[in-house]
């Protein structure tokens, strides 16, 4: 289960909106931890890796009561795919960063973040964006074969338009889609919404026909 509200963990990669530092981003935290909320939101391109660093370092001994959520398709170390913007890493030395989905890349990607989290399974997965070189139903079957080998438990993804969503389902499970949303961005509640809510009903159903028919 995860826990209603999930610690982000965007700003301690420290890479964007002035810097964070790693001893508040420790208590940060612990703080979550120690006020109930178990589920954690990470990326690797958050500070090239330094989220899932400071996210690994803090929950040493505490992965059973820990929800690790991640993401995969941001690349600064590899120009495949779209580009998407110019930045500099925790350094300050300049790197171009590419929306990548392929089959190979979401491999390496996993077990990066798989060392770097210190664990040997990721709760979420999540596609962090879309890209136009990969076809959808290659990054998802990529994403069933970690399931298989356990190194992940559920697959996702984010900022998904709906047309692209669906045809994620269409080749396996899709447990999530992390858009954008608040009470000043509410565009979501037209289209998005009704359709998850309604994918999620049926999914619901589906299982329990299963579960009685075993």
């Amino acid at each position: 289960m995860l826990s209603p509200i999930t610690y982000g963990a965007f700003v301690i990669g420290g890479w964007f909106w002035g810097g964070a530092d790693e001893g508040e981003s420790v208590k940060a935290i612990e703080t979550a931890l120690d006020n109930g909320v178990t589920t954690i939101d990470t990326a690797p391109v958050y500070g090239m890796g330094h989220s899932e660093k400071v996210v690994g370092n803090t929950i040493k001994g505490k992965r059973d009561k820990v929800q690790l959520l991640t993401k995969f398709g941001m690349r600064w170390d590899s120009s495949s795919g779209d580009f998407a913007f110019d930045t500099n890493d925790n350094e300050g030395t300049p790197v171009e960063v590419y929306k990548f989905n392929g089959r190979q890349s979401i491999m390496e990607e996993c077990e990066r973040s798989l060392k770097r989290l210190q664990t040997d399974y990721i709760d979420l997965y999540q596609m962090h964006w879309p890209d136009s070189t990969t076809p959808i139903e290659e990054t998802m079957e990529a994403l069933e074969i970690l399931k298989q080998q356990g190194k992940i438990r559920a697959a996702g993804v984010c900022n998904c338009p709906i047309d692209l969503l669906k045809m994620a389902i269409a080749v396996a499970p899709v447990a999530t889609n992390q858009v954008a949303y608040s009470m000043v961005n509410r565009g979501i509640e037209k289209d998005m919404v009704p359709f998850c809510t309604s994918y999620s009903f049926t999914k619901r159903i589906a299982y329990r026909q299963n579960k009685t028919r075993t």
